[in-house]
């Protein structure tokens, strides 16, 4: 008999060659088998060892149970008892489970009698580990009785409906934004864990534990078993091998592993495309199959179980209703009429109490794509069909939804079929391509909603007047289908949405403004986000490229819905006030041919806010004679007069004031400082918030006539999804004043750690420095974001003696894209613009 480290050596020296052998042939299923297999070896072992009494029982359960074992998953046991244990009994278990774990078994274990299995069998997870309960060592009669009692306890209908539910808790949970990027192999939608649920509810209802023995039992078809062992075994060969490589059980697709496993499966990198995307956009394709095929199979379930007659009533010659889903008259309806497929989904949208398919359509659907071939796309009544799709007043998110799902939508635009499951490494977009545009347009039609018109009640207006509203529906689809082929995405996309909108009969008015609209579809955000919007240049130049009154709208309203597509975290009060705030500065622009509120207009409108504060008329003088024209045409009325209600009596202060409110927009907080002029004082701002975990989204930096500097700033929470801003207020402004007050210079920061995204996806740094024949120069910044990046940037300036008027601080994810007006009589000199950007760059790589 072996010793327990004996047992220990035999079980690492197996392992190691069940590596060794996977790595050679790659076979999935043959490794969790053997591994289950080698596992229940060095168990008798150890059950021997301690001469366990014969009338237990060892019982594998959970994926061990069912001969799944993966290289660091937990050993799910079952201690099988006659009766209760008495001291003796239980002081022998304690030993055998210490063995356990000191032979390298990480066990998870319950030690149950049969009445008791019975009685925690009401906790749905419970009853599905014991549903795949294995005899391991001991009484098989003690096993059997568990298994004859379970059986006899167990509701097949209740089992399916308690899976059904969750399973849709488990996507509600893992649906989250975090999972996109980095998805669980197991738990997320399409995952393993939705097959496991298939295999579970066949196997309570006696239909088979494998997928050809589903396929005999007619709830599908031999293909379709065919087809989901393959995209179970890339599942499996994937989280096989982030065990392995991850030293430990991961499940998730970690950006730490995502390029060493794309080199372990022999996935090269093409000349704009990582090895890693490549690779995600196979889990992405697999996950979509998996979903697919696990709809049809519960819905057969389904069926099968609860075979109570339906109610159907007929809906056209082709097609009619049972319960609440659709179903084709005849499963060869669309093999033998392929327009049909178009003409389902368009039924859909116009019967919205319709849910969906019933599960032989689904079937049907999935058979039949092959036949949205060049021809069907050609066929006049198939791209009316599409037309009208997009043209539903209701259900148009679903039905092109539905059409991605079942591989539709990219036969008949196989320009968006090319980027389906692309992933986007760029760090704020956390959405697959074909997901972000499907979202994007959502977005728009969300807009239109009366329900949601509280949350952009401008954007709600403009598009309710918008004539042909799917314009921009077809401008979404469009405008990122170009994303990973190499090239300006924005200019590829114009041609096959020239295209489209050819075959499929726009008007060349319509043509030109979706075109131009793909083309576009960047520069709104760009000009918002990077420019000063106080310069009339800057609106006459965006002007310029905006052709008339529906262009402006049609860009608005596509660049809200973009921006909100990308990522959950990216769309803040900010971003929207700044498109808000060029949208009518432009439409002025287009109407008196110059921009809103000139100085004369800011002074009368914010005299008319001061009065309603009970403000005598002059006192604000004092402090207006120390401010230029270019203070009141870079602040709003409403701001000016805040800041004139604070420092109308102090305008010859000597210590630092520090004040702040609720910003107006809604989100953040308003800071205003105001103090004698001092070289670093921006710097100390930036690292103050920086070490209070806020982000400053825009800093409006102005020296009056009597050198003091008066500095407002628009701060936000970076860590904190439902901040308390005025909790901090008050600290903000009694310890920042101190902070201003220190008359030495700060030191340096300090350089932070990236992130794991940048560290495995880095962005290269840019810093551009460019000058208009003003004389005003721009700083231009791209770089992976980091603590204390914006205080490396400040402290750069200011010990170069450059003067920052303005600054717009954008983050997108982990990328930063910041833009600085700055000023400086050196900058005349090309030596000190070169010697300047070279120290940045070295400060933020």
């Amino acid at each position: 008999m072996q010793s327990a480290a004996e047992i220990r050596q035999s079980l690492r020296t197996a392992r190691l060659f069940l590596q060794q052998d996977y790595e050679r042939h790659a076979q999935p299923a043959r490794l969790l088998r053997a591994h289950a297999k080698l596992v229940d070896e060095h168990l008798r072992a150890a059950w021997q060892l301690l001469a366990m009494p014969p009338n237990l029982t060892l019982v594998g359960v959970g994926g061990y149970g069912r001969s799944e074992l993966y290289p660091k998953s937990d050993i799910d046991l079952l201690i099988l008892l006659p009766e209760e244990p008495n001291p003796a009994l239980q002081q022998q278990l304690q030993e055998l489970v210490g063995l356990l774990w000191d032979i390298g078994l990480e066990v998870g274990h319950s030690i149950r009698t049969v009445a008791q299995c019975v009685e925690e069998s009401v906790d749905i997870t419970v009853q599905t580990n014991l549903l795949e309960a294995r005899l391991i060592i001991g009484a098989p009669q003690l096993f059997e009785e568990m298994v004859s009692t379970l059986t006899q306890h167990l509701d097949h209908r209740a089992f399916y409906l308690a899976k059904q539910n969750e399973q849709q808790r488990r996507h509600a949970r893992f649906i989250d934004a975090d999972y996109n990027l980095e998805p669980h192999l197991k738990e997320s939608p399409g995952g393993l864990r939705d097959l496991q649920t298939v295999l579970w509810i066949s196997r309570a209802c006696n239909l088979g534990d494998t997928w050809r023995e589903l396929a005999k039992a007619g709830m599908i078809t031999e293909p379709e078993a065919r087809a989901i062992a393959r995209h179970e075994a890339l599942l499996q060969n994937l989280r096989i091998r982030l065990h392995y490589l991850a030293g430990r059980r991961e499940d998730r697709l970690l950006f730490d592993y995502q390029t060493e496993l794309a080199k372990q499966m022999h996935i090269t990198a093409t000349g704009v495309r990582r090895a890693s995307e490549h690779m995600m956009q196979r889990y992405y394709r697999t996950k979509q199959a998996v979903q697919q095929l696990n709809d049809v199979l519960l819905q057969n379930l389904r069926t099968h179980l609860f075979p109570e007659a339906s109610t159907i009533h007929p809906l056209n010659e082709r097609f009619i209703t049972r319960d609440d889903l659709l179903e084709a008259r005849d499963e060869a309806l669309f093999e033998r009429e392929p327009s049909a497929i178009m003409e389902s989904f368009l039924l859909l949208e116009q019967h919205p109490r319709l849910s969906g398919f019933s599960a032989p359509t689904l079937r049907a659907l999935w058979r039949a794509r092959h036949k949205i071939d060049a021809a069907f796309r050609r066929d006049p009544h198939n791209r009316a069909l599409f037309m009208a799709i997009l043209r539903q007043p209701h259900g148009l998110t679903h039905a092109l939804r539905r059409m991605n799902q079942n591989d539709i939508l990219g036969r008949y635009l196989p320009a968006f079929g090319r980027i389906v499951g692309q992933m986007q490494h760029d760090l704020f977009h956390v959405y697959t391509v074909d997901e972000h545009i499907l979202m994007v347009v959502r977005n728009l039609r969300r807009l239109t909603l009366a329900e949601h018109a509280h949350e952009y009640p401008l954007c709600n207006k403009l598009i309710k007047d918008f004539a042909r509203v799917e314009v921009l529906y077809i401008a979404g689809l469009f405008h990122d289908i170009a994303k990973g082929r190499g090239g300006d995405h924005s200019i590829l996309g114009c041609a096959d949405a020239a295209r489209f909108c050819k075959q499929h009969g726009l008007t060349q008015e319509d043509t030109d403004l979706v075109v131009w609209l793909v083309e576009h579809h960047l520069t709104m955000s760009t000009t918002a986000q990077k420019q000063d919007l106080s310069d009339q240049d800057v609106i006459a130049a965006f002007a310029a490229k905006v052709k008339n009154d529906r262009y402006l709208v049609a860009l608005y309203l596509l660049t809200v819905a973009d921006i909100r597509g990308t990522s959950p975290k990216v769309w803040n009060a900010w971003k929207g006030k700044l498109l808000e705030d060029l949208f009518w500065a432009t439409r002025r622009y287009m109407v008196d041919g110059k921009i809103a509120d000139q100085v004369g207009e800011i002074r009368a409108r914010t005299l008319e806010i001061l009065s309603l504060h009970a403000i005598a008329p002059e006192v604000h003088e004092t402090l207006w004679a120390q401010l230029d024209a270019e203070y009141f045409l870079r602040h709003e009325p409403q701001e000016i007069a805040w800041h004139t209600r604070l420092l109308a009596h102090r305008v010859n202060s000597d210590t630092a004031i520090v004040k702040t409110r609720l910003s107006p927009i809604g989100e953040g907080i308003q800071l205003m400082v105001y103090s004698p002029d001092q070289p670093y004082i921006f710097a100390r701002i930036c690292g103050f918030f920086e070490r209070l975990n806020y982000n400053i989204m825009e800093a409006k930096i102005h020296t009056t006539q009597h050198g003091y500097a008066l500095d407002s700033f628009l701060a936000m929470d970076a860590g904190n999804s439902k901040p308390a801003y005025r909790d901090v207020m008050n600290y903000i402004e009694y310890e920042l004043s101190r902070e201003i007050a220190n008359a030495n210079e700060p030191s340096a920061p300090k350089s932070a750690r990236i992130s794991r995204q940048l560290k495995h996806f880095p962005i290269a740094s840019e810093v551009n420095i460019t000058s208009d024949d003003k004389g005003n120069y721009l700083l231009s910044i791209i770089a992976g974001d980091r603590p204390g990046l914006l205080a490396r940037i400040a402290h750069v300036l200011a010990r170069h003696g450059i003067a920052i008027r303005s600054a717009k601080i954008n983050t997108l994810g982990a990328r930063a894209e910041d833009t600085f007006h700055i000023a400086s009589a050196a900058l005349i000199q090309p030596q000190t613009i070169t010697a300047l950007r070279e120290e940045l760059l070295r400060q933020i790589s």
